[in-house]
């Protein structure tokens, strides 16, 4: 059994900050700010909305595409790493929400590569037997865990939410996903837990980032997965129709649409108008993507994530 994704949907908060909303506050610039990331601007979460909210949201416009009842998902998982709440998990708070009384969810964590972690394991259910409908979201309130006067990570992050619905088929669809994990670099990028003693008295939970680190084993290390992923294939890169990266930074998107040799056109970008938004980059992308017309059914497409820990990971998808 395969499984296939057969609805996408996508959500944005109202509010928008653009880049020179950081000009009287941080020495910094729109060019400055644009020349080193790719963002102009990114949407943030509003005080009444969370991040299960938004997963609803998303969640509801994938379950739409997919012509499917939400009593109809016998397994939910969200990718996120700034959840409502230590527990329950974000996913059975979205299940509430959704009206569904009983079936598998749960949270996985795994920074910016948190979707693509929960589509992987989510494939393996399908596989094995053991779901026939899914929801997989990932949701990102980053603004919250964000510090608003280091210039270094609050000019990059944004929030939102993207979902997919992935059904058991016959046909190809998840032709494969691979994942990784390196936990020597855990120092250079994390966020403190705020329910131990790793705070100093007054001070909050903030996104830490060393950027020129990232940056360097990012690019390292998503050039290897996109040789990893053809040759699991037997393909090359010409039979790549689109390329879904996180969108961390414009300078890392194009170094793998290089390694590719696929032209910047067969790139999704959303990061100049979305900023990093983490887990919810991939599937927000996608949606977009699918819904301007831009992939259809049959074309081949390549996601990939870098994030904390670090962790990274990719997925090879016929739609």
């Amino acid at each position: 059994m395969n499984a296939r994704i057969t609805g996408t949907g996508g959500y944005l908060p109202e509010k928008i900050i653009h880049n020179k909303h950081f000009e009287s506050s941080l020495e910094t610039s729109d060019e400055w700010i644009y020349a080193r990331t790719g963002i102009r601007k990114r949407h943030v979460i509003a005080a009444h909305e969370s991040t299960a909210s938004m997963a609803e949201m998303a969640a509801n416009r994938a379950l739409d595409a997919a012509g499917l009842d939400a009593d109809e998902v016998d397994l939910i998982i969200v990718g996120t790493s700034s959840p409502d709440r230590v527990f329950p998990s974000t996913a059975c708070i979205l299940q509430d929400k959704l009206g569904i009384s009983d079936c598998v969810a749960f949270d996985v964590q795994a920074a910016c590569s948190g979707f693509i972690y929960a589509l992987g394991i989510a494939h393996q259910f399908i596989k094995a037997g053991g779901a026939k409908k899914a929801l997989i979201i990932g949701a990102e309130a980053n603004s919250r865990i964000l510090d608003y006067s280091d210039r270094s990570t609050c000019v990059i992050f944004g929030d939102g939410a993207g979902a997919v619905v992935l059904e058991a088929t016959e046909e190809q669809g998840i032709l494969s996903t691979h994942l990784h994990s390196d936990g020597q670099y855990k120092d250079l990028l994390y966020v403190n837990n705020p329910i131990k003693d790793q705070l100093e008295d007054g001070d909050k939970a903030y996104l830490t980032m060393h950027g020129n680190d990232v940056y360097k084993v990012a690019v390292k290390t998503l050039g290897r997965i996109v040789d990893e992923t053809l040759d699991a294939n037997g393909m090359v890169k010409s039979d790549v129709d689109w390329l879904i990266p996180h969108q961390a930074n414009i300078r890392i998107i194009s170094s793998v649409a290089k390694k590719l040799n696929m032209p910047m056109e067969k790139v999704v970008l959303t990061i100049e108008n979305q900023g990093n938004t983490s887990s919810a980059s991939i599937p927000l992308a996608l949606d977009q993507a699918v819904r301007d017309g831009r992939i259809k059914k049959g074309h081949v497409v390549l996601m990939e994530a870098f994030g904390g820990g670090f962790v990274w990971g990719s997925a090879l998808v016929k739609m």
